[in-house]
């Protein structure tokens, strides 16, 4: 009907809007009852109004139990955002990870927020109930009160009127009998005269119940009138109460409606931002920066080539020499057991490379050393350069060393594994040499 009315010109919806408002019918003109003493259309207004009060406290039901179901998600949201994992990723997909934590984080507290705009929606709720109860509680005391006065009265209007219709039924006995009387012959003086006073007698009293029903009739119209007054205003004012209460529920679940949807809609926003850093997550970028950061060389290790039995055999047997080939010592072991001349108190005096000079083919590949002359071998010397840390890292071991970004240090020793000896401050440890640079 509604859409209908919409689809017409203005003037004719105007028309029909203005008629179907004049059609609608006040509750006091068409709650009546046909009995005198009948009080349907008051229970019918009562019945409906306890109907109304039921179906608010079930809406009030409805939002409280979403309420609840409202705040147990938000909660379980946030404690899922902040149990969630993800520490061990990078770059920018790490930034979307702790994006999508942050705004589930968020969503939690939004449906949290949302509980508690549901509860406050409850408590109007009630407010309003309770004082329209308040409110239709004055009607029925009075409404009670009137109805109770009218069949009081009503009972003892018909009692009157019962004893007003026996009287002159008496009275009019009384009559007959006394004029059937005074026709015979054979009546006395003194019996047709105490007939006369019977007959009187019953008239008197047909008299006074006549007056007694009048004045019953004119004080039950009295409280008809009364009573009708009271009944419309009762009518007005729950027809009143009715349509608030309509109006309220209405509004109430436009509102919820209303809620749910822009919840709706700020979840949405949540989620746009976790998309806006996915949009930034660049496979090439995260893998160039582990790379960057986790990058164990360029170079694959050396292939291990082929050592004969007999040579390494020949050379254990030559107890006490050191071989060089290029300049690099291949062996070391007992070089100052027993009376050597060339004994050192320091061993790290003897642990720099000796440059090569032409080889004895006397060993075949590997030179001897025939005698040591102390003044031949040149003292060792530490190369002591300094780097920057390019990142913070935390030692593991005791003999490592924690150092942070941009932390200058003393190279010590630049081990061929890439842990590298440095200094720092007279405190000294092993580093990854990845993690600095030569300034």
């Amino acid at each position: 009907m509604a859409q209908i009315i919409i689809c017409l010109p203005n003037a004719i919806r105007e028309y029909l809007i203005q008629y179907i408002a004049e059609m609608a019918l006040p509750f006091k003109d068409v709650f009546w009852g046909g009995d005198f003493i009948s009080n349907l259309g008051y229970e019918a207004l009562v019945q409906r109004l306890s109907d109304g009060r039921r179906v608010c406290k079930d809406m009030e039901d409805i939002m409280k139990m979403r309420a609840s179901a409202e705040e147990r998600y938000g909660k379980e949201l946030i404690m899922i955002a902040r149990k969630a994992g993800g520490l061990c990723e990078i770059n920018t997909l790490r930034a979307s990870i702790d994006q999508l934590k942050v705004q589930i984080e968020n969503i939690g507290n939004l449906h949290i927020q949302l509980s508690g705009t549901l509860r406050e929606e409850i408590k109007r709720m009630e407010q309003f109930r309770e004082r329209q109860k308040e409110q239709r509680k004055k009607f029925d005391c009075t409404m009670d009160k009137v109805q109770k006065i009218k069949m009081s009265i009503y009972k003892k209007t018909m009692e009157s009127k019962r004893s007003y219709e026996q009287r002159c039924r008496e009275a009019e006995e009384a009559t007959l009998y006394a004029e059937r009387m005074s026709s015979e012959t054979t009546t006395t003086t003194k019996q047709a005269e105490r007939v006369h006073n019977r007959c009187k007698q019953a008239r008197d009293a047909a008299e006074e119940a006549e007056k007694q029903y009048m004045s019953n009739i004119e004080q039950l119209d009295k409280i008809r009138q009364e009573w009708e007054s009271a009944h419309e205003r009762t009518c007005e004012v729950f027809q009143l109460q009715e349509e608030d209460r309509i109006n309220i529920l209405r509004n109430a679940i436009w509102v919820h409606c209303n809620q749910l949807s822009l919840q709706c809609v700020k979840e949405d926003e949540c989620y746009e931002d976790v998309r806006k850093t996915l949009e930034v997550c660049d496979i090439q970028t995260d893998n160039d920066y582990f790379v960057k950061i986790k990058g164990t060389g360029s170079n694959p290790p050396a292939p291990i080539g082929f050592e004969s039995y007999n040579e390494r055999k020949h050379l254990t047997d030559n107890n006490g020499s050191v071989f060089f080939v290029g300049g690099v010592i291949k062996r070391l072991s007992n070089f100052w057991q027993g009376n050597s001349a060339c004994a050192r108190n320091d061993v790290n005096d003897v642990l720099q490379p000796i440059p090569s000079s032409t080889p004895d083919t006397s060993h075949g590949l590997y030179a001897s050393i025939s005698e040591c002359n102390p003044n031949q071998i040149p003292a060792l010397s530490e190369a002591r350069e300094e780097y920057q840390a390019l990142y913070d890292y935390v030692a593991k071991g005791e003999d490592e060393l924690s150092i942070s970004e941009g932390e200058t240090v003393v190279v010590i020793e630049q081990g061929v594994d890439g842990w590298w000896t440095v200094e720092r401050n007279g405190v000294s440890g092993i580093v990854p040499g990845s993690y600095l640079a030569q300034i």
